[in-house]
């Protein structure tokens, strides 16, 4: 007849997931402990667990010595041979020493050990599904606030969006749900610690991706994304096939998929520009919305000269110099922009007006 020990495992294994001969082991080690401590810790002791029923028997084990000087770890070859004629000097001799009412203290050290396994198991669980999901973006709900860090309920465990990963402009309220991206998951001594961001450029990346099927698929290739979190985000991308246009397809029908991102992101600008090899073009479409006319790439400086109509030049260096800023940081080219009357001035003062333009004055 099985055990309520046996009964209560069993159920751990189809429940936690965790492995039978663990828990056998584990409760071994435990109930030699707990004699121990209940007995005597001089004796030296084995344990064994019965799989089938569960009975946990305790046995006292001494070496057959032909001079006994340690009557706990030895005894004599007389004594050994009333219990077994067969015994001699040096075999191993075990006696059943189980003390009454044994079971009762047995149960409750098994049952804080394998109390503490769950904890364990249940972390490293924990902790490898979330590993595994870095960089990803995970769904919660906003289940505290304290001292600037939100904590958000992911089920099992909670995520920490720090200060520093929050947009400034949003408002997060309890019980609201949220999608954050996973920066880094450490395997901590209080269990798994999962750190999301609200402002990282791959919370971006993934949006896309949950959007718009062509980048899921792979048809259309992200090349770079330049961030400033809450005002404004530049995304560069690329279609290998030319029947399809990247743009368009992450725009979407009547800008329908674009616009859930910039919901998602709770007004976010987003300029979404096709990638291209050229850096001159490259350039150009990276400070749209403004026109460019001319770009004159410099690739040992690693710069480039950008003229613009003069109607559009604010609106190419942006507010605050926002626009020709993320521009720089999606192309990786130093960008100096110019209004074409500016241009004009400055091909005078180095003497290459005519060569650009002519005598046309």
């Amino acid at each position: 007849m099985k055990t309520e020990l046996l009964i209560a495992l069993e159920q751990l294994v189809k429940e936690k997931g965790l492995a039978m001969d663990m828990l056998f082991d584990v409760i071994e080690d435990a109930v030699i402990k707990a004699y121990k401590n209940n007995f005597g810790a001089t004796h030296n002791v084995e344990v064994e667990l019965n799989r089938e029923t569960g009975e946990i028997n305790v046995y006292s084990v001494r070496i057959v010595a032909d001079e006994v000087f340690d009557e706990i770890t030895q005894i004599s070859v007389e004594e050994a041979k009333k219990l077994d004629k067969d015994f001699e000097s040096g075999d191993i001799v075990k006696e059943k020493v189980t003390p009454r009412d044994f079971g009762r203290i047995a149960a409750q050290s098994a049952k804080q050990v394998v109390v503490q396994k769950i904890r364990e198991a249940e972390r490293s669980v924990i902790y490898d599904e979330f590993a595994s999901r870095e960089s990803e973006i995970v769904n919660g709900v906003i289940h505290r606030i304290a001292k600037g860090t939100i904590y958000i309920n992911l089920g099992r465990t909670e995520a920490m969006l720090a200060p520093n990963e929050q947009i400034p402009s949003e408002e997060y309220v309890q019980g609201e749900r949220i999608k954050t991206y996973i920066t880094e998951v450490k395997n901590a001594t209080k269990g798994p610690q999962i750190y999301v961001s609200r402002t990282h450029p791959g919370l971006v990346k993934r949006l896309f991706e949950l959007e718009v099927p062509e980048i899921f698929d792979g048809e259309v290739e992200v090349k770079n994304i330049s961030r400033e979190p809450g005002s404004r985000t530049k995304i560069a991308v690329y279609a290998s096939n030319p029947d399809l246009d990247p743009v368009g397809a992450c725009v979407g029908q009547k800008g329908h998929r674009v616009q859930n991102i910039v919901d998602e992101l709770q007004g976010e600008k987003i300029d979404i520009i096709e990638w291209n090899e050229n850096p001159a073009i490259l350039i150009s479409n990276a400070l749209s919305p403004s026109k460019v006319m001319r770009v004159e790439v410099d690739e040992e400086d690693n710069s480039a000269l950008v003229v613009v109509p003069d109607y559009q030049l604010s609106l190419a260096i942006g507010k605050e110099g926002q626009n020709a800023r993320l521009a720089a940081k999606l192309t990786g080219w130093k960008i100096d922009i110019k209004s074409e009357t500016q241009y004009k001035n400055y091909l005078r003062e180095i003497g290459e007006y005519e060569e650009v333009y002519g005598d046309d004055e």
